[in-house]
């Protein structure tokens, strides 16, 4: 298996990392195990989005709905963000690593605040990968903050196009994502990136997120490579030949 060449790589990729308490389950160990063999994995496919050229990649990190899970559970992955902030900022940093949060931070502790900011701040002029953690994210969220803010500027309803719409989300300035990774074979959206998903190709594999390698993941990008992105509409040299 080799790498796709440049013009058929995707540009964004964005990953729901699932599986990652059910791997645990499997292996007999606690859940929270299970998001921290999640982030081991996270720092290998950060290195090959590097390697492989890739520009930006979102990860599903933490959704709004997750505060429903068991109190240990979530003050566990609220450890696990600020360990890998401080262990892995410095990495991520000298390899061009630009680092931006999408999702509410308010519902954080302070002490998580601030280091999610400094983190930004940090690697704000970076350009080799942007990695975008969705944390305290969710779509339906992320849209109905985006309408209250152009009300509340006072943009008129004539004016709202989907390129105004897209300049109010977490991800402005950022292009959609080219394909979308969801591990550990569930077929749901799960809220993410509901506005930007629109065309995004997806890949889905039963392998739960701590064993989706660089092995894996390439072979998600040899995939895309072969998908024809029509964005709705028809092949050219398709609709000539059904209609010669």
């Amino acid at each position: 298996m080799s790498l796709p060449s440049s013009e058929k790589l995707p540009q964004h990729v964005a990953i729901i990392m699932d599986g990652n308490g059910r791997w645990a389950v499997k292996r007999g160990l606690p859940r929270l195990a299970g998001h921290r063999a999640g982030t081991e994995n996270l720092r290998r496919i950060i290195r090959a989005c590097v390697e492989f050229g890739v520009k930006y990649l979102t990860i599903y990190a933490f959704s709004t709905e997750n505060w429903g899970r068991p109190r240990e559970e979530v003050d566990g992955l609220m450890h696990i963000l600020e360990d890998v902030i401080d262990h892995e900022l410095k990495e991520l940093n000298q390899q061009g690593v630009q680092i931006r949060h999408i999702g509410r931070l308010d519902q954080l502790a302070a002490s998580i605040q601030k280091k999610v900011l400094d983190a930004v701040k940090t690697t704000q002029h970076n350009d080799r990968l942007v990695l975008n953690v969705a944390f305290n994210y969710g779509g339906r969220d992320e849209i109905v903050q985006a309408i209250q803010q152009i009300i509340r500027d006072g943009v008129s309803a004539e004016k709202i196009t989907p390129d105004l719409v897209s300049s109010y989300l977490y991800t402005a300035g950022v292009p959609d994502p080219d394909l979308i990774i969801r591990t550990s074979g569930e077929l749901r959206i799960s809220n993410f990136l509901i506005w930007q998903a629109a065309y995004a190709e997806w890949f889905v594999t039963p392998i739960y997120w701590p064993d989706f390698g660089k092995e894996e993941f390439l072979k998600a990008l040899e995939t895309f490579s072969n998908r024809d992105r029509r964005y709705g509409k028809v092949d050219s040299k398709e609709y000539e030949d059904n209609h010669a």
